[in-house]
């Protein structure tokens, strides 16, 4: 057995030595048993190849490959090792929990295959090939290293191609999880695997992994919902998380979702709605900041001392995506716990509590106790931020109304 981080990098040569780059990812199968099927190999002028596998002679020093090699496109039903399963969370189906996968073993003997996956501090060390110098120090403590290594058979890949994933019933193991952690795995997964993953749920308990997804990511999911579905979710979710999803859908689905509950729910939700048309904008402060994903903490805590000198409150950071759209949240003393070179996206929380325009002032100050939160991001219908609003705010506008 070979790890994918002991390939990634090597020379790629052609069998009489003629450099063609470096191994840079490997392409396989996803199916059962997942084959290698091509190579990638970065050139030095940026350019990839993919090169089918069968041309691979040798891993040893080099990659070495046919001298009369060719080169094509991904196939249908395949993924790469780097950018689909590698540093990704996946679901570990026997262990009924996510993890990180730090590399990729793979099989070299009756063919190459993926054998599973090591989710342990040895696949990280093995990374930075550190892992000699630590099986030394642990030897010597009369220890033995633990392998963290799960079986393909008993994981499941967060991040598939095309949204394209294949349940199996085992999958039925994902009640076990706690909601919360199911939601925040379905938010780093696409709409179409999330609502695939919903539906083999038992529905109260999807009801409560909704109950937890962040409220855009709700919305999105409630708009490919038929309204039956979306009302079953609806009342089986707290109210003012309802009509904040609510909110964000058309009137016309809005309509047809609600004529699917109870009477007693319907107007319940009905007067949380009528309150919506309390405006909350002039509560709205413009003093927030905004950084991205990628970003470093050192960069982070350079732009707070640039730019939020005249602020008047200030305890939150949000990160947005290259599309300008709220994705996670970071407070400062967690900031400040951080190496510098670390990147935000490490440790910012991404189920991030909203709220819209159209919120009622009622649902925002419930959602602030809730959460126990001093302030909420305010976005808009294309998730982008226009303000915060504070607790100390809103309970000053409720006093005086």
């Amino acid at each position: 057995m070979i790890y994918f981080s002991e390939l990634k990098g090597k020379k790629v040569v052609t069998e009489d030595m003629i450099e063609v780059g470096q191994l840079e990812d490997l392409i396989f199968s996803a199916t059962e048993k997942p084959d290698i099927t091509k190579i990638v190999v970065s050139k030095k002028n940026n350019n990839a190849l993919v090169i089918p596998f069968s041309f691979v002679l040798k891993l040893d020093t080099y990659i070495t490959l046919k001298k009369d090699y060719l080169t094509v496109n991904l196939g249908e039903n395949e993924l790469y090792i780097v950018k689909n399963i590698l540093d990704k969370q996946i679901i570990d189906i026997q262990g009924n929990k996510i993890v990180r996968v730090n590399d990729v073993a793979i099989q070299d003997k009756a063919g190459m295959y993926i054998a599973g996956v090591d989710i342990g501090v040895l696949g990280l060390l093995r990374w930075f090939k550190l892992e000699r110098y630590f099986n030394q120090i642990v030897r010597s403590l009369h220890l033995k290293p633990v392998l963290q290594f799960l079986s393909w058979a008993d994981i499941q890949p967060l991040e598939l191609a095309r949204g394209q994933v294949k349940l199996k019933k085992d999958e039925k193991k994902l009640e076990k999880m706690r909601p919360e952690d199911l939601a925040d795995y379905l938010e780093k997964t696409n709409l179409v695997n999330a609502k695939k993953i919903l539906n083999i749920l038992d529905e109260k308990f999807a009801a409560s992994v909704v109950g937890n997804l962040n409220v855009n990511y709700q919305a999105s999911l409630f708009k490919l919902f038929t309204p039956e579905k979306a009302a079953r979710i609806v009342s089986a979710i707290d109210p003012d998380d309802a009509v904040d999803v609510l909110l964000t859908l058309s009137e016309k689905k809005r309509n047809q979702v609600m004529s699917f509950l109870l009477e007693k729910q319907f107007k319940e939700l009905m007067h949380l709605i009528s309150l919506s048309k309390t405006p909350i904008g002039n509560l709205i402060l413009p003093e927030f900041i905004t950084v991205n994903s990628e970003d470093r903490v050192s960069d982070v805590i350079k732009k707070v001392k640039d730019e939020t000198a005249d602020f008047s409150f200030l305890q939150h950071i949000y990160i947005v995506n290259k599309q300008n759209e709220l994705i996670g949240v970071i407070n400062l003393h967690e900031l400040l716990l951080q190496t510098p070179d670390t990147p935000v996206y490490r440790f910012m929380i991404q189920n991030v509590v909203v709220i819209h325009l159209t919120t009622p002032g009622r649902i925002a100050l419930n959602k602030l106790i809730k959460y126990k939160l001093s302030a909420l991001p305010v976005i808009d219908n294309n998730k982008h931020m226009v303000g915060i609003i504070t607790i100390v705010d809103v309970i000053n506008a409720f006093n005086q109304g």
